[in-house]
């Protein structure tokens, strides 16, 4: 695929409102050319902030927002050459189908046949050829976010901004369309930047998530970086399921200890300092029930099953732990002898399963630009 997108790089940006903290606080970053970067946060945490600086619908208070290394900070959003698709779609409710997706066409000025030829070609790429000449009413909400998408590319836009584009629609829908704008990602290969608070779609389609937190950057990296190696213990939360022991870290030989309220329990070695605060990460598929009868070794923790959750391809055990914590065992279909509720259960984990991670950490300008 030949890379049709821009590069964004966003250095030293902050955004205040009044007297209150950042909602965006001084943050790096770069944005290569046809990459499909996730902006993944909860309510609050700068990430539809930090889009709006790039669309130009809020301007930093500090920092520079360069497109292709031209700064573009205190240009209009018109001037930008930017394609937007918001939450609700923002459809022109008397215009057709057609002329929704021609509108940024016609006020570009192109001439009549080259209007009707992209518009058929933006029709195609959503799978809507169908319904061009239908009011936007008569269409389903996912068919409407279809024809938002194709109304932000069809003037083959360098860059697409994708502000929770997927929130009022149902799971399978959305899942759906998922993968339609990972295929449109390819087809037209052209910068993505998408907000979300869902951490599926992050998974789903990303090529790196940077994870917001606070109005910064709490981890910037692959799908598999933030999965497998969070750098904290809110990336850790927020991303995926995870079992969580707080307690404090002693580095010992080759790896990491920390002692919890429930054991004390080993993992890999991380950059925690000694002596400090941590939390050994464990998912729920890496726990493991003991057997009857086995010897107990390392990383055994002994508690009450307090429900069986049947999820199809798998089962979750919640476990109430001796100690007062909550376990989570992922169990896959088909596992013979599941426990009951009520039962008493040890779990385990291999040493190399467990991850020890402070509490927070932040992405300073060196960090964030190598990623």
């Amino acid at each position: 695929m030949t890379t049709s997108g821009a590069s964004v790089e966003l250095a030293g940006v902050t955004k205040r409102f009044g007297t209150a903290p950042p909602a965006v606080d001084a943050l790096d970053l770069h944005v290569q050319p046809g990459e499909f970067l996730t902006l993944l946060g909860p309510s609050g945490s700068g990430k539809t902030t930090t889009l709006n600086m790039v669309a130009g619908f809020a301007e930093p208070t500090v920092g520079e927002i360069r497109l292709d290394g031209a700064p573009i900070t205190r240009l209009p959003p018109h001037r930008r050459g930017i394609g937007m698709v918001f939450q609700h779609y923002a459809l022109f409710p008397h215009l057709s189908v057609a002329d929704n997706i021609a509108y940024p066409l016609r006020r570009r000025k192109m001439p009549k046949a080259d209007v009707a030829r992209e518009v058929g070609e933006a029709l195609e790429r959503v799978e809507l050829t169908q319904y061009a000449t239908r009011l936007p009413r008569e269409l389903s909400g996912g068919q409407q976010q279809r024809v938002a998408v194709a109304r932000a590319t069809v003037f083959r836009p360098r860059l697409l901004l994708m502000d929770e584009p997927l929130g009022a629609l149902d799971k399978k829908l959305r899942e759906t369309l998922q993968l339609g704008f990972k295929q449109l990602h390819r087809d037209l290969g052209i910068t993505m930047l998408y907000v979300t608070h869902d951490q599926e779609e992050a998974l789903v389609m990303s090529d790196r998530i940077a994870v917001f937190h606070g109005g910064r950057i709490e981890q910037l990296g692959s799908a598999t970086d933030l999965y497998e190696r969070p750098s904290s213990r809110f990336v850790a939360s927020f991303l995926g399921q995870s079992n969580l022991a707080d307690g404090t870290a002693r580095h010992q030989g080759g790896g990491t200890t920390v002692s919890t309220s429930a054991a004390v329990l080993c993992g890999r070695t991380s950059d925690v300092s000694d002596g400090s605060a941590a939390t050994l990460v464990v998912r729920p598929e890496r726990t493991r029930l003991v057997p009857a009868g086995r010897p107990r070794g390392a990383n055994v923790l002994s508690g009450r099953v307090r429900d069986v959750v049947y999820l199809g391809a798998s089962s979750k055990l919640v476990v109430d732990l001796d100690a007062g914590v909550t376990w989570s065992v992922a169990l896959a279909a088909g596992t013979a002898d599941v426990p009951a509720a009520g039962s008493t259960v040890d779990l385990t984990f291999d040493e190399q399963d467990a991850l020890v991670v402070p509490p927070h950490s932040h992405l300073g300008v060196a960090r964030a630009f190598a990623a």
